[in-house]
């Protein structure tokens, strides 16, 4: 019977060790994850502003400005790809804390304080299913939005004239009008994030 419970607490005592690891790694992941999202996103403001200062160039040769946007959208798809990649990572850290969390509640012996831990755990898990919901969002609204500055870009490829620019300006300004949903949706994904980060954090506030 002391054997039994010296393994029984044993265990316990590995699954409270495994489950702050995760816990850490889940927080530092989510971190991670806010900053190639603001890196991504200033990147494509960069982007919408090197298409931007095409279509009003007035005079001279177009070919420089042109060759910058080529280069800031490359920079931006390069961005969101590593955004994604990133984003994934925090998903296998976050079923792998959860589990590991919940583990642990139906480890807990006392009824009372275990459905008290199943509610905590339950309400953090709401949260991190609303970080994942945001960052979904955001991405279904960047996706296409990166697609059609890829668009411009092959449109102009073979014509940076100011004829082949004047072409895309209705392009350009529709860029600029749907940017701002883009725009919303990376800062909602950032907020999520951010409550996340602060509930994840052993900082007593």
């Amino acid at each position: 019977m002391k054997l039994c419970k010296i393994i029984i607490l044993g265990f316990a005592s590995l699954l409270a060790v495994a489950t702050q690891a995760s816990q850490e790694q889940l927080a530092r992941s989510i971190r991670e994850t806010q900053l190639e999202t603001r890196r991504t996103d200033a990147q494509l403001k960069v982007t919408l502003a090197a298409i931007n200062a095409l279509t009003a160039q007035k005079e001279g040769d177009l070919r420089p400005a042109y060759s910058n946007y080529c280069a800031q959208v490359k920079g931006t798809e390069e961005a969101a790809r590593w955004n994604a990649t990133r984003v994934q990572w925090m998903a296998v850290d976050g079923r792998k804390y959860f589990q590991e969390w919940q583990k642990s509640v139906d480890s807990i012996a006392n009824e009372s304080l275990r459905k008290k831990a199943q509610k905590r755990l339950d309400s953090v898990k709401g949260s991190y299913d609303k970080v994942e919901g945001a960052l979904k969002a955001a991405g279904e609204k960047f996706s296409p939005f990166l697609s059609d500055l890829g668009d411009i870009q092959k449109a102009l490829a073979v014509d940076v004239t100011p004829g082949g620019v004047r072409s895309v300006r209705s392009s350009v300004r529709s860029a600029n009008w749907n940017h701002q949903y883009v725009d919303a949706a990376i800062k909602s994904a950032l907020k999520e994030m951010d409550r996340m980060e602060k509930a994840l954090s052993p900082k007593a506030r």
